[in-house]
């Protein structure tokens, strides 16, 4: 498929889950970046402002889980669109330290490329 511009960094420390986000991301046409925990997040993020979308699951291991990632985004980068996911937490949007979204795990695939669609159409 075609590029479609949209750019996107996924947070996952479970390689098989962020291989099966990534390659359904890059399979809708979007440019996709990988990191196993927030450092890694952090150090892409300052190589790469042309992210539109940040998608993390909440529970990594090291200096900050995704709960944090994304409000440190917020403070740092406030363009970047936030969405957030957990197979062990349950938030609402509201609940959320920033404005973003939140789906539960497992997720359905198609209702992440939509979400990041209108997250990326509104930037």
């Amino acid at each position: 498929m075609a590029y479609s511009g949209t750019v996107v960094l996924v947070v996952e420390d479970e390689l098989l889950v962020r291989m099966a986000i990534v390659m359904s991301l890059e399979d809708e046409g979007f440019r996709v970046f990988e990191a196993s925990n927030a450092d890694e997040a952090i150090d892409i993020l300052n190589a790469h402002p042309e992210i539109q979308v940040m998608f993390t699951d909440i529970d990594m291991p090291g200096s900050m889980d995704g709960l944090k990632l994304a409000s440190a985004v917020r403070d740092r980068w406030p363009p970047v669109k936030i969405i957030v996911t957990s197979g062990h937490h349950y938030l609402n949007d509201q609940a959320l330290p920033v404005e973003g979204r939140f789906f539960s795990k497992p997720y359905n695939h198609s209702q992440i490329v939509s979400t990041i669609t209108a997250m990326a159409a509104t930037s």
